[in-house]
């Protein structure tokens, strides 16, 4: 877990302010989730393995560990778990260094985010080395914290990365605001406490309690993330 700038608090004396933001990586910010997806397939091509489409809306939005355990097992590949890491990994930041497209509205709401001085966070279930190098394209300035799934015991679906995140701004989790794509994600923020705008990129999520879907990230503003404050547990 990686801290950038001094986390800022904006708790009021009500308790019911907007304290943090925390945003999802891969395809929340970057439209990134096809790339991982391209790389499976063409290392998995390379192990003599040819990948089912339909196995790509379970390996979305998951931990490495999940998503790589999930497809060895599946294609029964002659590899390990720590062995095809290294390859994914490799391949994803070959891709990224070609071409990092941003999401519609992400510069956009991070420069929101930074002109009101929101403490922010990046946090995501891809490793140090992948988000370090995504941050060259986002922006670095923008995030008081980042953090990673290889540094917290449990990664998304599990709380423990936004309970870091929250933790790490001296913010509490059910006065944050987490942005995901993913059932995954969403899983996690909401085990957490936090509230949550849904923004799907590869399969459908459907509106909750203390979720709100979009279509778009360009939905997504200061405005409409302080309402979600107004929202009971």
């Amino acid at each position: 877990m990686t801290s950038t700038v001094p986390a800022l608090g904006t708790r009021t004396a009500e308790g019911s302010a907007l304290q943090a933001v925390l945003l999802d990586m891969d395809g929340t910010l970057v439209d990134t989730e096809g790339f991982w997806w391209d790389v499976e397939t063409e290392v998995f091509a390379s192990l003599g393995h040819t990948l089912d489409d339909s196995w790509r809306h379970v390996v979305v939005g998951g931990p490495m560990t999940r998503s790589a355990g999930f497809l060895i097992e599946a294609t029964g590949a002659d590899i390990t778990l720590a062995e095809l890491s290294v390859l994914l990994n490799d391949g994803f930041e070959e891709r990224i260094g070609r071409d990092l497209p941003l999401m519609p509205g992400a510069a956009r709401l991070l420069a929101e985010l930074s002109a009101h001085d929101v403490p922010t966070a990046l946090v995501s279930a891809s490793h140090r080395r992948i988000i370090d190098r995504v941050l060259k394209s986002l922006g670095p300035e923008h995030f008081a914290l980042t953090v990673a799934g290889d540094e917290v015991p449990r990664t998304k679906p599990h709380p423990d990365p936004y309970l870091a995140a929250a933790a790490g701004l001296g913010a509490d989790p059910a006065r944050c605001a987490v942005v995901e794509d993913t059932a995954t994600g969403v899983a996690a923020a909401e085990a957490a406490g936090c509230h949550v705008v849904a923004v799907p990129s590869v399969a459908p999520i459907t509106p909750a309690a203390r979720r709100t879907v979009v279509t778009s990230l360009e939905e997504v503003d200061l405005t409409l993330l302080r309402g979600l404050m107004t929202q009971m547990r």
